[in-house]
C-alpha cells in the first residue's frame, strides 16, 4: 500500500514528543506538509529539527501556543487557518487518588483531553466539510473502555473523546470528512518512560524491569505482552490520514496489543 499525502496538510496537537512526534514524522514521511504544536518554541523547534534530521525534504513548520486554553486555540487557528487533517493528540495522564482529585484537578484534565480537540474540530472540520475532504482524529486509549482505578479522571477523559468523535462523524456524515478515535494501549512515549524510570530509581530496578511488572500486574490481558512503541500507534494514524481509509468513520480504532477483551 502506497500511501501518498503529498497534496495534503496536517495539524498534529501535543507533537514535540511521543505519540504526537511519531504520527507527525509518520505524516511528513508521507508527504504531508505538517504543523508540529507545543507550548514553547523552544520545543516546536526541537521536534521540527528532529524531523528534518530524519527527513531533510519533510515540510514542516510550527506554531507554538498553550492549545489547553481558548487562547492558544485562537493563535493555532490565526496562524493556520486550515488544514485537511486535524489530529487531535494533546493529553496528559498522572496517576492518582480518586478521593485525591478536586474540581480543579477534573477541570484541568478536561480542558486539556478533550476541550482542546472540541474546539479545534470545530473551527477545522467545517472548512474540510466545506472543501468536501477531510480527516480527524481523536488520539484516546483503552483507559476509556477499560477506566483505570489508578486515574478514573484521565480515563473519563478518553471516554468523553470517544463520544465527540462518534457524535462529530454523525455531523459530518455524506461530506468526504472522516472523523475516528483512535486507542492506544500502554505506550512507551517519553512521558511514560519517564515515569517508569522514576519508579524503577526509587525502588533499585531497571527500567525494563518495572514496564514489564506494569504489563503483568496492571495490564495482565495484553496479548502483546509488552508495551507499545510510538511507532505502531503512529502507522494506525497516518493510515487513518490517507485516502485509503476512506471507508472508515466513526470508528474506534484500538492499537492496544489486545489489551481490551472485546472482540468488537
Amino acid at each position: 500500500m502506497n500511501i501518498d499525502l503529498g497534496k495534503r496538510s496536517a495539524i498534529v496537537t501535543g507533537s514535540t514528543a511521543g505519540i504526537g512526534l511519531a504520527i507527525a514524522k509518520g505524516l511528513a514521511a508521507a508527504g504531508a506538509s505538517v504543523v508540529i504544536t507545543g507550548r514553547t518554541q523552544a520545543r516546536v523547534d526541537e521536534a521540527i529539527a528532529e524531523i528534518r534530521k530524519q527527513l531533510p525534504d519533510a515540510r514542516v513548520s510550527g506554531v507554538a501556543a498553550d492549545l489547553g486554553t481558548a487562547e492558544g486555540a485562537a493563535k493555532l487557528i490565526a496562524a493556520v487557518p486550515q488544514t485537511d487533517i486535524l489530529i487531535n493528540n494533546l493529553g496528559i495522564f498522572e496517576p492518582k487518588d480518586f478521593f485525591a482529585i478536586d474540581d480543579a484537578e477534573w477541570s484541568r484534565f478536561f480542558e486539556i483531553n478533550v476541550n482542546s480537540g472540541v474546539r479545534l474540530s470545530r473551527h477545522y472540520a467545517k472548512g474540510m466539510a466545506d472543501r468536501g475532504w477531510g480527516r480527524v482524529q481523536f488520539i484516546s486509549s483503552e483507559s476509556g473502555v477499560q477506566i483505570p482505578a489508578e486515574m478514573v479522571h484521565y480515563g473519563v477523559t478518553k471516554t468523553a473523546q470517544l463520544g465527540v468523535s462518534r457524535g462529530l462523524a454523525e455531523v459530518l456524515a455524506g461530506t468526504g470528512v472522516t472523523v475516528n478515535a483512535v486507542l492506544p494501549g500502554p505506550t512507551l512515549s517519553e512521558g511514560v518512560s519517564e515515569f517508569f524510570g522514576k519508579i524503577a530509581k526509587d525502588q533499585g530496578k531497571t527500567q525494563e524491569a518495572v514496564e514489564q511488572d506494569f504489563i503483568d500486574t496492571h495490564r495482565p490481558t495484553s496479548l502483546i505482552k509488552r508495551l507499545l512503541s510510538v511507532d505502531e500507534v503512529a502507522n494506525a494514524c497516518v493510515y487513518l490520514a490517507s485516502e485509503q481509509a476512506s471507508g472508515t468513520t466513526g470508528a474506534a480504532i484500538r492499537v492496544d496489543g489486545g489489551v481490551t477483551r472485546s472482540i468488537v
